[in-house]
C-alpha cells in the first residue's frame, strides 16, 4: 500500500511524504534525496525498492525548498533545513502506528549528510546508516575542483547556476549563503558515534562527493562498514546498470544486519 499525504514543519511549511509497506509492521527506514531532488527520483526509489523488498516500512518526502511536492524555493535550500525538515518528519512519524526504533536512515548527498548528522546526534535510535554520495563536510566541498571552477564568479555575484543533469532545461539557482551555512558542517568531528552498521556508495566519476571524500569518511568509521564505487557512475545515479548495482549492494548489506535488530 502507498499512502502520500502532507504534514507540517516547525515552520508550517508544508512537507510531501510518501509511506509504504506499513502494513507489514515491519522494520523502518526514512530514505532522504539530496539538494535539489526529489523523492520519486530513480536513485531514491532504488534505494526505497531495496528496503520494500525485504519487508520494511519505507518513508520517503520531500524537503521544502526543493524541486518535489512541498513547498518553498530551491534558492533558500540549505543543509540547515533539509535537516531541520528531517528531524519534523521523524518526530512527526513517532505518532503513528507503524513507527519503530531503533529504524534505519538512507540518503543521497545533501541527504547523505543530514541522515549522518541525525545518526551522529541520536546514535541509539538509528539500526543501520547508508550516507550515499555523500557531503562530508562544507570544507572538503570546497576543496574540489568543481567548486574551485565556480567559487569566485559565485562569491564575488552572490549566485551560482547550473543546468540540470536529469531534468532537461531546468536551471538551478542558488545564493552564496547556501555555501555559508554548508561550510558550518562536518561529520568527520563526531565520527566516533557512528558505530552502527554504514554502507557508503560513490559513483567513481563524482566530482561533487568524490571517492577519495568517501574514503575518509570510511577510514574514520569504528562499526561494520562498506565503502563501494560504482564504475563509469557519475554523482547522481540514472543509469540501469548502476542503479540495478546499487539495488543489489543494499539488498546484500540489508539481509547482512537485518537480522541483529
Amino acid at each position: 500500500m502507498v499512502q502520500k499525504l502532507s504534514i507540517s514543519n516547525r515552520k508550517g511549511q508544508k512537507i510531501s511524504v510518501l509511506i509504504e509497506g506499513e502494513e507489514r509492521n515491519g522494520p523502518l527506514v526514512f530514505v532522504m534525496h539530496g539538494l535539489g531532488g526529489w523523492k520519486e527520483q530513480l536513485h531514491i526509489q532504488t534505494f526505497a525498492d531495496a528496503f520494500l523488498a525485504n519487508g520494511f516500512t519505507v518513508v520517503r518526502f520531500d524537503t521544502t525548498n526543493t524541486f518535489g511536492e512541498s513547498e518553498g524555493k530551491y534558492e533558500d535550500a540549505t543543509i540547515t533545513n533539509y535537516y531541520s525538515d528531517l528531524e519534523d518528519v521523524v518526530f512527526w512519524a513517532k505518532s503513528q502506528p507503524w513507527y519503530t526504533e531503533p529504524f534505519w536512515l538512507a540518503g543521497h548527498s545533501l541527504g547523505g549528510i543530514c541522515m549522518a548528522l541525525y545518526a551522529e546526534k541520536y546514535p541509539g535510535k538509528v539500526a543501520g546508516l547508508a550516507p550515499i554520495s555523500t557531503v562530508v563536510s562544507g570544507a572538503l566541498t570546497a576543496q574540489t575542483e568543481k567548486h574551485k571552477a565556480c567559487r569566485e564568479e559565485w562569491e564575488r555575484t552572490g549566485w551560482r547556476e547550473d543546468v540540470s543533469e536529469t531534468v532537461p532545461g531546468r536551471i538551478k539557482r542558488l545564493p552564496w549563503s547556501n555555501m555559508v551555512d554548508r561550510l558550518k558542517y562536518d561529520l568527520l568531528p563526531d565520527v566516533r558515534r557512528l558505530t552502527m552498521p554504514t554502507l557508503l556508495i560513490v559513483g567513481e566519476l563524482d566530482d561533487s562527493t568524490p571517492p577519495k571524500h568517501q574514503k575518509l569518511l570510511f577510514d574514520a568509521l569504528l562499526g561494520p562498514k562498506e565503502m563501494h564505487i560504482i564504475k563509469g557512475a557519475k554523482h547522481t545515479f540514472i543509469e540501469p546498470e548502476h542503479l540495478a548495482e546499487i539495488k543489489a549492494l543494499f539488498d546484500r548489506w540489508i539481509k547482512k544486519y537485518k537480522k541483529y535488530e
